[in-house]
């Protein structure tokens, strides 16, 4: 089971994240960054506190594979620095 299936498995929100993480290409990334537990934590409480949990979801189902999360993402800057990572 990898890290991403845990989680996914923790509640629809956090579920969200990992599909957004994995949309994106940024997965793999998240988990060498330094102190990538923490880092991982902050992401879930973000996205937990999210208001659009319905939109991101229909989101991450219409869409096969994504260069950027939508707007409203509150992990976009994340997801931007784990980008360049690459």
């Amino acid at each position: 089971m990898s890290f991403f299936d845990y989680l996914m498995g923790a509640d629809a929100r956090t579920a969200l994240m990992g599909r957004m993480m994995q949309k994106v290409g940024v997965d793999k990334q998240l988990r060498v960054v330094a102190d990538h537990v923490a880092v991982t934590n902050r992401a879930v409480d973000r996205c937990r506190s999210c208001g659009h949990q319905d939109e991101c979801a229909a989101w991450l189902d219409e869409t096969e594979h994504a260069d950027h999360p939508p707007a409203y993402c509150r992990n976009g800057d994340l997801i931007a620095r784990l980008q360049s990572i690459r």
